[in-house]
């Protein structure tokens, strides 16, 4: 009861430093000894990306002379830290990532411009050429994530499709899985066995049908089987269902019965990505920004397809974004915002974007144009389009103040993954403490407003 007690209270002061902070003011816009203007974009990345952003930005200054970007890169796992000292630190970057379980917490406590009247005024940006699901992750009425204003454009979407590989496929003479058609929970676990084996003869079992990472992977069997963690208010959570129970089972069992993934230590000698890289795995999660990582490194030919599908029939999964936000500080907000706008709407930028192999188009019609072309790895890229048009949704705690109500789920799962509890006697356990987390989050939101 301390911990969470004293973790609600470094959330409500973390708040407070933000609202502090912002009402202060404070952004690393200015003028240079030049004379020129002066942005901050700070973001994150690997190299790839971050080299694909530079040219975007070399175009943009080029384009407006006497504008200079100051570029901040860091590590994927360094940044939330260093964005977050850097607002306490009253230096705000004019324009920076944002993820959309931040959008509601940043608004309420000054720290996001709303972009819409620059929206409107860009005669450039065409909203309705961008996907929907990315621009309404970053709009907030004040009470209704999805719906009002925007505060953010998006840098992406992410679908989380399912990859595998073909050419183990082929050498197994098993067919091919149907791009239109998922297979059922008996069907994959089948296939998967089948494609599990001890290839050079040592008695030790080297070739696995999958080895997924239930952070990554539960959300899509869950709903896929009719279930979800929250109802539709969003205000009350619902893992204590059968058809949870039953998704979070079968995929504990992929382990512990059927045995075609990785034991624990298995993998503590090679993981599964790992394992997928070197060619081991039949089935693993492929995501737009990987591509630019798997041409370089793969020997082995594969494609992507929808999750396998629970009761309903249907396939799952989730779409990822992040967006790209302008501090409510920064002193030049029409730059600001075109940056952005070069960044997240421009052809020529998602352009760039696209040939560096890490994401998707923004633009609708691009995109089209780009899963079009079978020529590049993976072929079926139309799942992509099909994921963020038809059938993928947001991450559970996307639209909640904070995530620590979900994050709970996955830090205490792991004795289902081990056998040693079954699936319906954890999420009837989980269920209250996860309630009492969102409930006090819920409360949070409402001390901030």
């Amino acid at each position: 009861m301390f911990k969470r007690s004293f973790r609600s209270l470094m959330v409500l002061l973390f708040a407070s430093i933000l609202v502090l902070s912002a009402c202060s003011g404070g952004s690393q816009s200015g003028s240079s000894d030049k004379g020129e203007k002066e942005l901050t974009f700070m973001f994150r990345a690997g190299t790839d990306e971050a080299k694909a952003y530079k040219s975007v930005i070399k175009q943009f200054e080029e384009d407006n002379p006497g504008v200079k970007v100051n570029v901040v890169i860091t590590s994927a796992d360094q940044y939330a830290t260093k964005l977050k000292a850097a607002i306490t630190g009253k230096r705000v970057p004019d324009v920076f990532y944002i993820a959309p379980g931040e959008v509601r917490s940043y608004v309420h406590s000054n720290i996001l411009l709303d972009l819409t009247k620059y929206i409107e005024k860009n005669d450039k940006i065409k909203l309705d050429n961008i996907w929907e699901y990315g621009v309404d992750s970053y709009r907030f009425d004040g009470k209704i994530q999805g719906k009002g204003d925007i505060y953010a454009m998006p840098k992406d979407v992410g679908p989380f499709a399912l990859g595998y590989n073909k050419t183990m496929f082929e050498e197994a003479g098993i067919p091919l899985p149907d791009k239109d058609k998922p297979y059922t929970w008996d069907e994959f676990i089948n296939v998967c066995k089948a494609l599990t084996k001890d290839t050079d003869g040592d008695g030790k079992i080297d070739q696995y049908g999958t080895g997924f990472n239930i952070n990554w992977v539960l959300q899509a069997f869950v709903w896929s089987n009719g279930a979800d963690f929250l109802d539709k208010t969003q205000t009350k959570v619902t893992v204590n269902t059968p058809e949870f129970a039953e998704a979070l089972q079968w995929f504990a069992d992929q382990q512990n019965v059927y045995k075609i993934t990785p034991s624990i230590e298995d993998s503590q000698t090679l993981d599964t990505y790992q394992r997928w890289m070197k060619g081991q795995l039949a089935f693993f999660p492929v995501a737009p920004w990987d591509l630019a990582t798997f041409d370089k490194e793969l020997d082995f030919d594969y494609d992507v397809i929808p999750f396998p599908a629970g009761k309903t029939g249907k396939p799952a999964t989730w779409v990822g974004t992040l967006g790209i936000g302008v501090s409510k500080t920064t002193k030049y907000p029409e730059l600001a915002t075109e940056l952005v706008y070069y960044l997240t709407a421009s052809e020529d930028g998602q352009q760039k974007l696209v040939d560096a192999r890490i994401q998707i188009p923004n633009l609708k019609d691009m995109a089209q144009e780009w899963a079009a072309d079978t020529s590049t790895r993976p072929a079926n890229k139309e799942e992509y389009l099909q994921i963020v048009e038809d059938y993928g949704r947001p991450l559970p705690a996307n639209y909640t103040y904070n995530g620590e109500w979900y994050d709970y789920f996955f830090a205490n799962v792991q004795p289902v993954l081990d056998g040693k509890k079954t699936a319906d006697e954890y999420v009837k356990e989980v269920q209250p403490k996860m309630q009492e987390l969102l409930d006090k989050a819920i409360e949070l939101e409402n001390q901030a407003q």
